[in-house]
This record gives C-alpha cells, structure tokens and sequence, in this order.
C-alpha cells in the first residue's frame, strides 16, 4: 500500500509518498515551496535521490498539490504509474479544539469542524482544507486522515495551558493554549531519546521554519510550548507577529479605522520578519539582505533570535535543566549563522557552539562544544514520517474491512 502524506504550511507544501509493504520506505519527496510568493517552486526527489526542479507561478495550495500528482504520475520523474496506487493520503491539520486528541479519518461533520476553525489558524486550515479537498476531486475513491499538530501538546496541565481570564472562556469557549508543530516536536524528541538512550530526557526543542515554536518536553510529556490558543503567538515568524499587548488591536483599529478581523489579518498576514524587515516573509531574503548592510533585515534577524533565545532560557529554568537543546526545521536545518547567533545568546546557560561542528545542513549532529553546559544538536525532522505512521494505524482496521468502511483495498 501506497501512502501520500501532505504537509501545508502556511507558505509550502511539503509531500512524501511511502510504502507500507516496504517499511514505510520512501518512494518520492519533497517540497513546493514559496507559494503565493515569487519565484515559488517544486523540488521532487525521487527514491534515489535524484533531484528535479520545477520553477512555477504557485498562487495557492491547491495549485501545488495538482503539480505535485503531475510529478508523480510522470515516466521521466515519477514514483508510481497511475494515482490508482495511492491508498490514503495523509494530511497535517494545525487546529482542532479540545474535540480530538488523536488522528482522525476524514468525514463530512469533520471538514465542516475544520472549516469552523479557520479563524483560529487561518494561514494553515484554509491550505490544510485546500489538500483535502483537492484529493477529494482526484482521487475520489481515496480516504483522509487527518494528523492534528495540537495532539502532541495535550500532555499539558491546566497550569500550564490556561490563560489568567475569566474561568468560564475555557468552560464554555475553549480558550487555553493548545500548542502547533506537535509532529515535529514529538518527532526530533524521539530521535535524540534513542541516540542518547534515554527515554526520560529533559529537552529543549526548536523547530525554526517558516512557523517557529519553542517546547519543553519532560519524559515525553510537553510541559509547555510557545504557539498559544493559535499560532499567532510566541517567536516572530514569516509573517506572524508574536504575542503583543492585546490593547494593540483596539487601539490600531481606531486609528486606522479597521475591523477586529483586519487587524488580525495584518497580524498574521502582514508581521514578523515581513512587518519589520519590509523586504519578505522568508529568512533566506533576510539573511541576503543583511549581506548587502540592510539595516532592517539585520534588526528583524536580532530580534527573531533574541525571541528564541529568552523561551530556551525559561524553558531551561522550567525543566530544571535540561539534557539537550534541539533545533529543526526550515531554519534550524539550514542556517548556519542563525543556529550560532542562538547559541551565542544563551551563553549565560554555559553554552558553546563548536563553529566547525556547526557548518552543515541537513543532516543529525551536535554542534555545541565539548565543554558545553548543555549538548545542542541538529535533527532533521520529519513531519511526514509521523503523520503516514498514525494514517497507517487509522486505517489499518479499514484496510482489513474494506465493504464497512465504504472503500476498498488498492
């Protein structure tokens, strides 16, 4: 059995297609990226690893994902020779309320819930709904799981995730913290348990993309996160500010004679790195801009790091130290400068970076000295490895009752 996983985020897409019958063995990969921005662009990997580029006009989603089957399906780059071995897709989903805890196959009554709860992530469920529609028209015979990032968060306890308001805004409005990147997280504390061979660790994750949060994980439990009741808050991010003064919002909306929900859309849609450097949403722009002196580009990069660095320091304080600092993601991965300008922020926790350790990409390494207070690590993380192991285990059960589930075994 063929398993097509797709990641939305709110400015990409990422996709993987794997093979059950083979230990989830990866057949193809990777990434439709910069969508609705310039120079948008889909990079495929085959099971080889053989790279192909796509440069493409990506107005939105569902755009990508209708690419990405092309690719596919093609004799010169392909992985399968028709969309009829496909038997599930896999899809991340950001938000969903204290409703579910766990993965979920898609019916009516949850893509209406979801479409209810766009207000709560509105640069990730619109894209996330985009998918699932999209595979819903091309591969109508198909089923939908969907993998929530809020899941893994749910080991949080009151104290942890409820607000200073009015009591009853959690009883009767679901207002608390719920936590994104939950795949990723989970994900990049499993690895360094196994490679430290410890299961109890105390951890520090980092995932830095395009959406950045902050966890402490204690033994497998989340203690707490950065993202809040939406993915708004915490680190700056592309476009997202992080948390402000709530007055903001009433105040810019009598001088700019907005709507409460125009001021949340420049919040989420018009912020972070773009707000403040003026030039884009993506840290790759930033850090070319700051090489030509750009000023701004060089205030947003210092305070997006500034941001990381106080969470790992409380985080640090929260856990009673921990056994490991990990980053991942876009940035995490990639950005060599910006993993040592953290580092070099956090040296009060008796952290030191190793700078011939640290220059790579994409790869599981340490990068911190060996005298280092606390080891920082490197770990490639991946989302979509998760997310086809819970779609996997949703429709197991269907696969071996395919007449009660209404769809039948490829």
């Amino acid at each position: 059995m063929k398993i097509l996983v797709l990641n939305a985020g709110s400015s990409s897409l990422k996709y993987q297609l794997f093979d059950v019958d083979n230990n989830f063995s990866v057949e193809a990969k990777w990434l439709a990226e910069r969508i609705g921005i310039e120079w948008s662009i889909i990079t495929h990997k085959d099971k080889n690893w053989n790279k192909s580029e796509f440069p493409r006009d990506l107005a939105n989603h569902g755009e990508a994902l209708k690419k990405i089957l092309d690719i596919l399906v093609s004799p010169e780059n392909g992985a399968i020779k028709s969309l009829d071995e496909i038997g599930v897709v896999g899809h991340r989903m950001v938000h969903w309320w204290e409703k579910f805890h766990e993965s979920a196959l898609v019916n009516d009554e949850i893509m209406q819930t979801l479409k209810d709860l766009i207000p709560l992530a509105p640069l990730h469920n619109p894209a996330n709904i985009t998918g699932i529609e999209a595979v819903q028209q091309v591969l109508p015979n198909v089923p939908n799981v969907v993998v929530f990032d809020t899941a893994f968060h749910q080991s949080m306890t009151p104290e942890h995730f409820l607000y200073p308001v009015p009591y009853e805004w959690y009883e009767k409005y679901g207002v608390r913290r719920y936590g994104f990147h939950g795949t990723s997280h989970k994900y990049v504390y499993q690895e360094i348990c196994k490679y430290l061979n410890n299961d109890k660790l105390k951890v520090i994750t980092c995932h830095i993309g395009n959406g950045w949060s902050i966890t402490a994980v204690d033994a497998g439990k989340v203690i707490e996160t950065s993202m809040w009741f939406t993915p708004l808050p915490g680190i700056m991010m592309g476009s997202r500010s992080w948390d402000i003064d709530p007055s903001i919002l009433w105040y810019i909306c009598e001088k700019k004679w907005i709507t409460i929900a125009e001021a949340t859309k420049e919040l989420n849609k018009n912020s972070g790195l773009l707000g403040i450097s003026g030039i884009s949403s993506d840290s790759r722009d930033i850090e070319d801009a700051i090489k030509q002196w750009n000023e701004r580009a060089k205030l947003t990069q210092n305070m997006y790091v500034q941001k990381i660095a106080n969470y790992i320091a409380m985080y640090n304080n929260m856990l009673g130290w921990a056994d490991a600092i990990v980053m991942t993601a876009w940035v995490g991965e990639n950005s060599i400068n910006t993993r040592k300008m953290i580092c070099e922020k956090i040296a009060s926790l008796w952290v030191k970076i190793d700078e011939d350790r640290n220059n790579f990409r994409w790869e599981f390494r340490e990068i911190s000295a060996s005298d280092s207070k606390i080891p920082v690590f490197v770990i490639p993380t991946n989302e979509e490895l998760m997310i086809a192991q819970d779609t996997y285990n949703i429709v197991k059960e269907a696969w071996d009752n395919p007449g009660d589930f209404g769809f039948f075994k490829n």
